[in-house]
């Protein structure tokens, strides 16, 4: 894939690049190495001002780097500018609790004597230089909320940036420069997919996390395993969104607009399987298809518009691929389902209710991203939760119910890595982030995401 800004809205190729060559890779692991000797002892203070600089930087350029990220993949900008000011919060939060969540860890007094020791604790020290592979979809937040916390814990990162959003990727390497981080504490590398087994092999690199699809997940877990090197996985998700009886319908049935077209439908964390208690199934199913077919579909510049285009023309290709096999094998379209009329040049697909989905269909089991929709109709919430646990992923969960004994048995029970009640599922600093079977392993946010890439150190002391 070639590396290249083209604005999915058009088609239009704007920008392309040209991929660094061995040397260039090489300076900048040299670089990354020398610059992880001394930034690994500099302290939070210093490291917190370093943050909280690059979250003012970031609010300067909000509006340019909005633009930017629409007219790289399309999402709709008043979108854009979210991301762009969240990702400035939780560069802001992690400045302000980064020390408090990695401070030493100290056993109790009896343990400490037991052991045979005067004092013991655990303390935590960076692992180095970390490799980032991250995507497209949310170009700027998936960076920040790995570089974040793994700059204050003492790490220095490679970008590896997905190959489409170029320029948003060089804008993060400019962004921790211009805020005073020594050179190499934060580097883009532009390389394609065929380069990342290299970098991850290098004796300087101690980690990676990827963002990704299952397919890059694997390849990248298989190199680090054989490199015994540390990873985190957050890779694909098809979440289900509960609704039980005592449920208010009608807000849930307007938050699954939302939770399904989010980023254009293009979210690892966006509900996709909406499983129905027969009891309120069809006015959920008559609000939830009203709510989808009224969004406005459009130009993603534009203020207003609800759903931009699809960041790929493959994308779109396989999005459409299981429609088609969803509709051949007896899936009612309750709306959508089709390329809009007169927006013919770029990648726009109608947001789309597939009904009557079953095991036969391929949208049973894949990841559909982009804004289509599948329902299902259920008699109790035994046949919910074996539903939603019928898929191999288990990224995240939504449950709508007044009733405490559902809280408690989907808590229990749904494979997954949160369970949202009564909201949809979002990202935030302060919250663990992750999956389970298929969707990936290790957790990224919150404390544990600062301490995923942290060497923790037993100090035990005998006076």
């Amino acid at each position: 894939m070639p590396i290249a800004t083209v604005n999915p809205a058009t088609g239009e190729t704007l920008r392309t690049f040209e991929a660094l060559d061995a040397a260039g890779i090489e300076r900048c692991l040299a670089e990354a190495a020398a610059t992880f000797a001394t930034y690994r002892t500099t302290g939070f203070a210093e490291r917190s001002a370093l943050l909280n600089r690059a979250a003012e930087v970031l609010d300067a350029d909000l509006e340019a780097v909005a633009q930017l990220m629409t007219t790289e993949m399309g999402k709709p900008l008043a979108a854009a500018r979210a991301e762009a000011a969240k990702c400035a919060k939780a560069m802001r939060w992690y400045a302000a609790h980064a020390e408090e969540l990695l401070a030493d860890e100290r056993p109790a007094e009896a343990d400490v004597r037991d052991s045979g020791a005067t004092t013991v604790r655990a303390h935590y020290r960076p692992l180095g230089v970390v490799l980032a592979v991250m995507p497209w979809n949310f170009p700027l937040w998936q960076v920040i909320r790995f570089a974040a916390p793994a700059l204050m814990a003492g790490n220095v990162g490679l970008l590896k940036h997905a190959s489409n959003v170029p320029q948003t990727a060089l804008y993060l390497g400019e962004l921790f420069e211009r805020a005073g981080y020594p050179r190499g504490c934060f580097q883009t590398l532009l390389i394609g997919s065929g380069a990342v087994e290299g970098v991850l092999r290098d004796r300087r690199v101690a980690a990676a996390t990827l963002t990704g699809s299952e397919p890059a997940g694997r390849a990248v877990a298989a190199v680090a395993g054989d490199e015994i090197k540390k990873t985190v996985l957050e890779l694909g998700g098809s979440d289900p969104f509960v609704v039980m009886p005592s449920a208010d319908v009608e807000r849930a049935a307007a938050t699954a607009v939302t939770a399904r077209v989010q980023n254009n439908g293009q979210s690892c964390i966006a509900a996709k399987r909406f499983i129905v208690h027969a009891d309120v199934y069809d006015e959920f199913a008559e609000r939830f298809s009203a709510g989808m077919a009224a969004l406005t579909v459009g130009d993603p510049m534009v203020d207003g518009t609800d759903v931009g285009p699809l960041a790929t023309e493959q994308g779109r290709a396989d999005l459409e691929e299981l429609v088609d096999d969803a509709v051949r094998h007896g899936a009612a379209v309750l709306c959508g389902g089709r390329r809009p009329p007169g927006l013919e040049q770029g990648w726009f697909y109608e947001p789309t209710v597939l009904a009557g989905v079953t095991d036969r269909m391929r949208v049973d089991q894949e990841e559909t991203f982009g804004p289509v929709a599948t329902l299902y109709r259920v008699g109790s919430l035994d046949e919910a939760v074996e539903r939603a646990n019928h898929t191999p992923f288990g990224l995240s969960s939504n449950l709508w119910t007044r009733e405490d004994s559902d809280v408690a048995r989907c808590v229990r029970d749904l494979q997954a890595g949160g369970v949202y009640v009564n909201g949809m599922t979002a990202s935030h600093p302060a919250l663990p982030f992750g999956g389970v079977k298929r969707s990936g392993y290790g957790r990224e946010l919150s404390g544990h995401g600062i301490r995923e890439f942290c060497n923790v150190t037993t100090v035990w002391r005998a006076d």
